[in-house]
């Protein structure tokens, strides 16, 4: 008996009432071995089923139906004279230590479907969280620290904070290994942020309260994860590696494709398999074959169908986007198919638009939306105090137009973010000018050089109040710009509080101090995280910060956008300049809003439009005491113009 699927077996273990179906695509092999095993400890299966080829193989698929065998039913698969592999199909793995060991676990399908909250992209605001580190501090209060569960005691904070999506790192099964050793105490390190997957569909128990080694109790730990998220508003996003496998390249492990075909799973340059390499990590996966392609939008629909995920970041997306041979097709590849998709396409998609052969934010096909590189590195540009950025800047503010505006794409397929997990924390862009990832055990080589950081006088740390409060004021810019601004933001988790990691630009392996989340420090940055929720709630009150159309530098009058300098309609975008003025009407409250970014290093004084029976209300400058910000009766200018302290972001409203 099996279960068959458009006329093939299933692939994967398909848990039945009277037993458990067996089905892996291995092409042009001779021998294929199903191992069941008693117990995740045991290194000899109690059970040896060689898979006769005229019976138990369907085309490329070989397949078995064992009768009484039962969920939770542990298993590997041997092809040919290779290693015993794991099922890429299978929900769950034991958890060994030694990755060598691990079995598959065959899991029965629920069938539950969780209700999705489907909030509109222009309503969105994402908050990048990794789900260990943010809950893994021994003063985050949580009783399950490190894990899904303790960090559903943290959905009451970021419901507080006004998020409407969390944006998980990679949640299912990676290889940790990294081959580092630490500086400080000579241990191995470990890879915390999971971008090398083993498999497309098992969760990882890295993050589960449950460590037994062969429960798969994880699975219902993250769905009551997902449902609390709901329940409270929330959506879940998240981060998907279909670029690459921890296999490697030549050399590498062998984990579950290599055994399977090697030319079916990876881009090869030659018949001396030379593996492909636009990942960065050895190997690049071939998602032009049918197979490939297939086995990623089962993995997608599993997440979101069966695990109430509500969408995906696709790391290193454009990988998915490219030939055989390794070259550029955009709309004409799996990229395209997925938006397509009866059930993905209705999905949050959001790509990372490059790889090591290319950037392409903007060439994604409609329907996806892109984290906008460009957006990050002028905004950091600008705060720094470097000249020649004002006109590119309101590009990104206005909502990338000259990026985004072709093939009916809104300002919503732009993704913005001046931090990310990858990279400088946001108090750590305004504390050093250098990377110091020394820690990483690799000589401080690894990670980018080129941040667009400024210190502000001091590298690192320091008890100088003058300095951390240039630093604070400077967060508040940065914020202040990204609420604002058209398209989708997003934050990284801590940059609401001052989180720092000490310098480091690239902390994959730092699952330490140096990288949780320190709900104690939080303590001494209340400012920013209330600065945070106040700018939330303006964006999401004003549809003018959230706006369908795009906001164009032309002529915008009758659109309700003016562009100035120190002087009304004079914006100055010459290469010294640095800063800008503007003003947006909000149609829906018939409220005005006159915004000044100043990065130079003295005052400056600008002209303020005249309003017709309304005054000119300061609702935040960033140079002020928070006291003075926010405020429903808020300062009344009296004056013809305001005077913008040096470092400064100001919002004057309409009252």
């Amino acid at each position: 008996m099996y279960n068959w699927e458009a006329g093939v077996p299933k692939l994967g273990a398909t848990v039945e009432s009277n037993g458990i179906n067996f089905a892996i695509f291995a092409k042009n092999k001779k021998k294929v071995v199903l191992n069941i095993y008693k117990s995740g400890s045991d290194l000899l299966p109690k059970e040896k089923i060689v898979l006769d080829p005229s019976i138990n193989k369907t085309g490329d698929i070989w397949h078995i139906f064992l009768q009484n065998g039962s969920e939770g039913t542990l298993y590997t698969w041997k092809i040919d004279d290779y290693p015993e592999i794991l099922d890429p199909y299978a929900l769950s793995y034991t958890n060994n230590k030694n990755y060598s060991n691990r079995k598959s676990i065959a899991i029965k399908l629920s069938h539950e479907k969780e209700k999705h909250l489907e909030i509109p992209m222009q309503d969105t605001i994402i908050y990048e969280a990794h789900i260990k580190l943010f809950t893994q501090n021994f003063n985050s209060m949580v009783e399950f620290p490190g894990t899904y569960s303790g960090f559903l005691e943290k959905i009451p904070y970021l419901k507080d904070l006004g998020v409407t999506a969390v944006e998980f790192l990679p949640v299912y099964e990676w290889d940790d290994f990294t081959g580092n050793i630490g500086i400080n105490n000579g241990a191995k390190l470990k890879n915390i942020w999971g971008y090398n997957p083993i498999g497309f569909f098992a969760l990882t128990k890295k993050f589960s309260k449950n460590q037994k080694l062969d429960s798969h109790s994880e699975i219902v730990e993250f769905k009551e994860l997902v449902k609390e998220l709901h329940k409270n508003g929330i959506e879940v996003i998240l981060d998907v590696v279909y670029n690459h496998t921890a296999e490697g390249g030549k050399g590498g492990k062998f984990y579950n494709f290599k055994a399977m075909d090697l030319n079916t799973f990876y881009m090869l340059e030659n018949s001396n398999v030379q593996f492909m390499n636009y990942s960065g990590c050895g190997n690049t996966v071939n998602t032009n074959n049918k197979v490939v392609k297939d086995m990623i939008v089962s993995s997608l629909r599993y997440w979101y169908l069966e695990m109430g995920v509500d969408g995906f970041r696709f790391d290193l997306a454009s990988i998915l986007g490219r030939n055989e041979e390794g070259h550029w097709l955009g709309e004409n590849s799996l990229l395209n198919e997925l938006v397509q998709d009866p059930i993905l396409s209705h999905c949050k998609l959001i790509s990372e638009s490059w790889d090591l052969g290319g950037y392409y934010v903007g060439d994604m096909p409609a329907g996806w939306s892109e984290w906008n590189g460009k957006y990050r590195d002028v905004v950091r540009k600008f705060i720094k105090g470097e000249f020649g950025q004002v006109t590119e800047l309101l590009k990104r503010i206005f909502g990338s137009p000259d990026i985004f505006k072709r093939n009916d794409r809104t300002p919503y397929s732009n993704i913005n973010f001046i931090t990310c997990h990858d990279g400088f924390t946001m108090w750590d862009l305004v504390s050093y000018n250098n990377k110091h990832n020394l820690n990483n055990g690799e000589n401080n080589q690894d990670g980018e050089n080129h941040n667009n950081s400024y210190n502000n006088g001091a590298e690192g740390e320091t008890e100088d109040k003058t300095i951390i409060a240039i630093r604070k004021q400077q967060l508040k810019n940065m914020l202040l710009i990204l609420f604002i601004s058209q398209g989708v933001p997003m934050i990284l988790m801590g940059d609401e509080m001052g989180r720092t990691q000490l310098g480091n630009n690239n902390a994959y392996c730092q699952n330490n101090r140096s990288t949780w989340v320190d709900w104690e420090r939080g303590n001494n940055f209340s400012d920013i995280t209330e600065f945070t929720k106040n700018m939330i709630k303006l964006r999401k009150k004003y549809n003018i910060f959230r706006n369908r159309d795009y906001l164009e530098l032309e002529d915008n009058k009758n659109k309700g956008v003016g562009i100035h300098g120190v002087k009304l309609n004079c914006p100055d975008f010459s290469y010294y300049s640095l800063s800008i003025a503007f003003s947006l009407y909000d149609s829906n409250s018939d409220t005005t809003f006159y915004i000044i970014l100043n990065s130079y290093h003295g005052e400056l004084n600008f002209e303020l439009p005249k309003l017709n029976g309304k005054k000119w209300q300061l609702l935040v400058d960033t140079s002020k005491d928070d006291s003075e910000n926010f405020l429903e009766d808020g300062k009344i200018i009296s004056d013809t113009f305001y005077k913008a302290a040096p470092k400064s972001s100001v919002i004057l409203i309409s009252k």
